[in-house]
Protein backbone atom coordinates (compact mmCIF):
# COMPACT_ATOMS: atom_id res chain seq x y z
CA UNK A 1 0.00 0.00 0.00
CA UNK A 2 2.78 2.05 1.02
CA UNK A 3 4.00 2.07 -3.03
CA UNK A 4 0.30 3.47 -4.02
CA UNK A 5 0.53 6.27 -1.63
CA UNK A 6 3.97 7.42 -3.21
CA UNK A 7 2.82 7.44 -6.48
CA UNK A 8 -0.60 9.21 -5.80
CA UNK A 9 1.53 12.01 -4.00
CA UNK A 10 3.30 12.26 -7.21
CA UNK A 11 0.85 12.78 -9.56
CA UNK A 12 -1.14 15.17 -7.27
CA UNK A 13 -4.06 16.48 -9.26
CA UNK A 14 -4.56 13.19 -11.71
CA UNK A 15 -7.25 10.96 -10.86
CA UNK A 16 -6.32 7.36 -10.01
CA UNK A 17 -7.63 4.33 -10.18
CA UNK A 18 -7.37 1.60 -7.91
CA UNK A 19 -8.91 -2.25 -7.54
CA UNK A 20 -9.30 -4.48 -4.47
CA UNK A 21 -11.69 -7.76 -4.46
CA UNK A 22 -15.19 -8.41 -2.33
CA UNK A 23 -15.90 -6.13 0.73
CA UNK A 24 -19.18 -7.88 1.37
CA UNK A 25 -20.50 -4.73 3.02
CA UNK A 26 -17.50 -4.41 4.89
CA UNK A 27 -15.27 -1.26 4.19
CA UNK A 28 -13.11 -0.76 7.11
CA UNK A 29 -10.14 -1.54 4.92
CA UNK A 30 -11.57 0.91 1.99
CA UNK A 31 -11.80 3.64 4.70
CA UNK A 32 -8.19 2.95 5.95
CA UNK A 33 -6.62 3.10 2.52
CA UNK A 34 -8.52 6.55 1.70
CA UNK A 35 -6.99 7.85 4.59
CA UNK A 36 -3.85 6.63 3.95
CA UNK A 37 -4.08 7.38 0.02
CA UNK A 38 -5.40 10.84 0.76
CA UNK A 39 -7.81 10.10 -1.55
CA UNK A 40 -10.71 12.05 -3.21
CA UNK A 41 -13.59 11.60 -4.41
CA UNK A 42 -11.73 12.51 -8.19
CA UNK A 43 -9.88 8.52 -7.38
CA UNK A 44 -11.87 5.42 -8.29
CA UNK A 45 -11.72 2.01 -6.07
CA UNK A 46 -13.29 -0.75 -8.58
CA UNK A 47 -14.71 -3.90 -6.72
CA UNK A 48 -14.35 -6.83 -8.14
CA UNK A 49 -17.92 -7.92 -7.20
CA UNK A 50 -19.69 -8.67 -3.55
CA UNK A 51 -19.58 -4.91 -2.85
CA UNK A 52 -22.59 -5.97 -1.36
CA UNK A 53 -24.26 -2.46 -1.44
CA UNK A 54 -27.36 -3.38 -2.85
CA UNK A 55 -28.49 -6.45 -0.42
CA UNK A 56 -31.32 -6.07 1.50
CA UNK A 57 -33.42 -3.29 -0.78
CA UNK A 58 -34.28 -1.41 2.60
CA UNK A 59 -33.21 1.03 5.05
CA UNK A 60 -30.08 -0.77 5.96
CA UNK A 61 -28.48 -0.42 2.37
CA UNK A 62 -29.33 3.31 2.86
CA UNK A 63 -27.85 3.78 5.39
CA UNK A 64 -24.52 1.92 3.71
CA UNK A 65 -24.75 3.72 1.10
CA UNK A 66 -24.82 6.98 3.01
CA UNK A 67 -21.74 6.07 4.92
CA UNK A 68 -19.92 5.16 1.74
CA UNK A 69 -21.26 8.51 0.16
CA UNK A 70 -18.96 10.32 2.79
CA UNK A 71 -15.50 8.06 2.02
CA UNK A 72 -13.55 10.50 0.01
CA UNK A 73 -12.99 8.02 -2.96
CA UNK A 74 -15.70 6.95 -5.92
CA UNK A 75 -16.62 3.37 -5.86
CA UNK A 76 -16.95 1.69 -9.06
CA UNK A 77 -18.88 -1.84 -8.81
CA UNK A 78 -18.80 -5.24 -10.74
CA UNK A 79 -21.78 -7.14 -9.66
CA UNK A 80 -21.11 -10.71 -7.72
CA UNK A 81 -23.03 -13.32 -6.63
CA UNK A 82 -24.30 -12.06 -3.23
CA UNK A 83 -26.21 -8.91 -4.14
CA UNK A 84 -28.57 -7.69 -6.82
CA UNK A 85 -27.96 -6.99 -9.98
CA UNK A 86 -27.85 -3.11 -10.78
CA UNK A 87 -30.55 -3.19 -13.29
CA UNK A 88 -32.90 -5.45 -11.64
CA UNK A 89 -33.40 -2.18 -9.19
CA UNK A 90 -34.34 1.76 -9.75
CA UNK A 91 -31.23 2.94 -10.75
CA UNK A 92 -30.89 5.35 -13.63
CA UNK A 93 -28.10 5.11 -16.29
CA UNK A 94 -25.50 7.48 -17.30
CA UNK A 95 -22.22 7.65 -19.15
CA UNK A 96 -19.01 7.34 -17.18
CA UNK A 97 -15.59 6.66 -18.93
CA UNK A 98 -16.97 6.12 -22.12
CA UNK A 99 -19.54 3.53 -20.72
CA UNK A 100 -22.75 2.80 -19.32
CA UNK A 101 -22.80 2.97 -15.46
CA UNK A 102 -25.77 2.56 -12.73
CA UNK A 103 -26.26 4.96 -10.47
CA UNK A 104 -28.70 6.97 -8.13
CA UNK A 105 -27.96 11.08 -7.95
CA UNK A 106 -28.26 11.02 -4.29
CA UNK A 107 -24.90 8.83 -4.25
CA UNK A 108 -22.76 10.34 -7.24
CA UNK A 109 -20.01 8.26 -5.69
CA UNK A 110 -21.55 4.97 -6.32
CA UNK A 111 -21.64 3.75 -9.42
CA UNK A 112 -22.10 0.14 -10.92
CA UNK A 113 -21.14 -1.53 -13.80
CA UNK A 114 -23.41 -2.93 -16.73
CA UNK A 115 -21.70 -5.80 -18.07
CA UNK A 116 -20.36 -5.58 -21.28
CA UNK A 117 -19.32 -1.84 -21.46
CA UNK A 118 -16.03 -0.52 -21.76
CA UNK A 119 -14.65 1.98 -20.01
CA UNK A 120 -11.71 3.99 -20.53
CA UNK A 121 -9.62 3.58 -17.21
CA UNK A 122 -6.30 5.77 -16.78
CA UNK A 123 -5.91 4.85 -20.33
CA UNK A 124 -6.89 1.40 -20.17
CA UNK A 125 -10.08 -0.07 -22.25
CA UNK A 126 -11.47 -2.62 -19.35
CA UNK A 127 -14.59 -4.57 -20.60
CA UNK A 128 -16.78 -5.36 -17.34
CA UNK A 129 -17.87 -8.86 -16.61
CA UNK A 130 -20.17 -9.80 -14.15
CA UNK A 131 -21.72 -12.53 -12.03
CA UNK A 132 -20.94 -16.26 -10.60
CA UNK A 133 -22.88 -19.09 -9.32
CA UNK A 134 -23.57 -19.22 -5.20
CA UNK A 135 -22.46 -22.24 -3.87
CA UNK A 136 -23.61 -21.18 -0.43
CA UNK A 137 -27.07 -21.26 -1.93
CA UNK A 138 -28.72 -23.41 -0.01
CA UNK A 139 -27.92 -21.82 3.03
CA UNK A 140 -29.11 -19.00 2.12
CA UNK A 141 -32.25 -20.17 0.87
CA UNK A 142 -32.41 -21.98 4.44
CA UNK A 143 -32.41 -19.08 6.61
CA UNK A 144 -33.79 -16.77 4.33
CA UNK A 145 -31.20 -14.69 2.95
CA UNK A 146 -30.71 -12.79 0.01
CA UNK A 147 -30.38 -15.01 -3.32
CA UNK A 148 -31.26 -14.28 -6.66
CA UNK A 149 -32.07 -16.15 -9.88
CA UNK A 150 -30.38 -13.68 -12.22
CA UNK A 151 -26.83 -13.99 -10.04
CA UNK A 152 -25.36 -15.47 -13.19
CA UNK A 153 -24.76 -13.71 -16.61
CA UNK A 154 -27.94 -14.55 -18.82
CA UNK A 155 -28.09 -15.33 -22.38
CA UNK A 156 -28.82 -11.91 -23.61
CA UNK A 157 -25.91 -10.52 -21.21
CA UNK A 158 -23.53 -12.94 -22.79
CA UNK A 159 -24.52 -11.93 -26.09
CA UNK A 160 -23.72 -8.34 -24.88
CA UNK A 161 -20.34 -9.03 -23.87
CA UNK A 162 -19.02 -11.14 -26.76
CA UNK A 163 -20.66 -8.49 -29.37
CA UNK A 164 -19.00 -5.70 -27.58
CA UNK A 165 -16.25 -7.75 -28.05
CA UNK A 166 -16.43 -8.62 -31.13
CA UNK A 167 -16.78 -4.46 -32.22
CA UNK A 168 -12.93 -3.77 -31.00
CA UNK A 169 -11.93 -7.09 -32.57
CA UNK A 170 -11.48 -9.13 -30.02
CA UNK A 171 -8.90 -6.79 -28.47
CA UNK A 172 -8.77 -5.11 -24.69
CA UNK A 173 -6.35 -4.04 -22.56
CA UNK A 174 -8.28 -5.11 -19.32
CA UNK A 175 -10.94 -7.19 -18.18
CA UNK A 176 -13.02 -6.48 -14.92
CA UNK A 177 -14.99 -9.84 -13.34
CA UNK A 178 -16.29 -11.72 -10.46
CA UNK A 179 -15.53 -14.92 -11.36
CA UNK A 180 -12.82 -16.52 -13.52
CA UNK A 181 -12.14 -18.24 -16.52
CA UNK A 182 -12.89 -21.96 -15.76
CA UNK A 183 -8.78 -23.12 -16.43
CA UNK A 184 -7.84 -20.70 -13.79
CA UNK A 185 -10.08 -21.63 -10.91
CA UNK A 186 -8.29 -21.64 -7.35
CA UNK A 187 -8.84 -24.97 -6.40
CA UNK A 188 -7.26 -24.45 -2.81
CA UNK A 189 -10.03 -21.98 -2.11
CA UNK A 190 -12.85 -24.04 -2.68
CA UNK A 191 -15.21 -24.67 0.81
CA UNK A 192 -14.88 -27.64 2.36
CA UNK A 193 -18.43 -29.60 2.50
CA UNK A 194 -19.23 -28.60 -1.34
CA UNK A 195 -20.02 -31.23 -3.65
CA UNK A 196 -18.29 -29.60 -6.86
CA UNK A 197 -19.93 -31.82 -8.93
CA UNK A 198 -23.30 -30.30 -8.04
CA UNK A 199 -21.78 -26.21 -8.59
CA UNK A 200 -22.48 -24.55 -11.86
CA UNK A 201 -19.90 -23.75 -13.66
CA UNK A 202 -21.09 -22.65 -17.03
CA UNK A 203 -20.23 -18.56 -16.32
CA UNK A 204 -16.50 -19.92 -15.61
CA UNK A 205 -16.55 -22.40 -18.53
CA UNK A 206 -18.17 -19.58 -20.83
CA UNK A 207 -15.30 -17.07 -19.62
CA UNK A 208 -12.76 -19.92 -20.55
CA UNK A 209 -13.89 -19.92 -24.40
CA UNK A 210 -13.85 -16.07 -24.07
CA UNK A 211 -10.31 -15.97 -22.92
CA UNK A 212 -9.25 -18.57 -25.45
CA UNK A 213 -10.09 -16.02 -27.80
CA UNK A 214 -9.38 -12.56 -26.63
CA UNK A 215 -6.48 -10.39 -26.62
CA UNK A 216 -5.86 -9.06 -23.39
CA UNK A 217 -3.48 -7.55 -21.15
CA UNK A 218 -4.36 -8.47 -17.48
CA UNK A 219 -7.32 -9.51 -16.04
CA UNK A 220 -8.57 -9.02 -12.42
CA UNK A 221 -11.08 -11.41 -10.60
CA UNK A 222 -12.59 -11.36 -6.78
CA UNK A 223 -15.31 -14.34 -5.64
CA UNK A 224 -12.57 -16.90 -4.06
CA UNK A 225 -11.34 -14.36 -1.14
CA UNK A 226 -7.53 -14.88 -2.16
CA UNK A 227 -4.48 -13.07 -3.94
CA UNK A 228 -3.16 -14.23 -6.00
CA UNK A 229 -1.64 -14.24 -10.02
CA UNK A 230 -2.22 -17.05 -12.28
CA UNK A 231 -0.38 -15.96 -16.31
CA UNK A 232 -1.85 -12.97 -16.89
CA UNK A 233 -4.93 -13.19 -14.44
CA UNK A 234 -5.01 -11.93 -10.94
CA UNK A 235 -7.21 -12.95 -8.06
CA UNK A 236 -7.89 -10.34 -5.48
CA UNK A 237 -9.32 -9.61 -2.02
CA UNK A 238 -8.29 -8.30 0.39
CA UNK A 239 -5.28 -6.07 -1.42
CA UNK A 240 -5.40 -2.94 -2.62
CA UNK A 241 -3.45 -1.73 -6.56
CA UNK A 242 -3.15 0.36 -8.50
CA UNK A 243 -4.66 -0.22 -12.17
CA UNK A 244 -2.47 -1.20 -14.04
Amino acid sequence: MAKNIEKLNTLEGIAMFYITGDTHRDFRRVSTFCNMARSTKDDVLIILGDAGINYFRGEKDLSLKRRLEALPITLFCIHGNHEQRPESLNYAQTEWNGGAVYWEPEFPNLLFAKCGEVYELFGKRCIAVGGAYSVDKPIRLAEGLGWWPDEQPSGKIRDRVEARMGMDGWRVDIVLSHTCPLKYEPREMFLSGIDEARVDKSTEKWLDAIEDKLDYKRWYCGHYHTDKTIDKLRFIFNDILELR
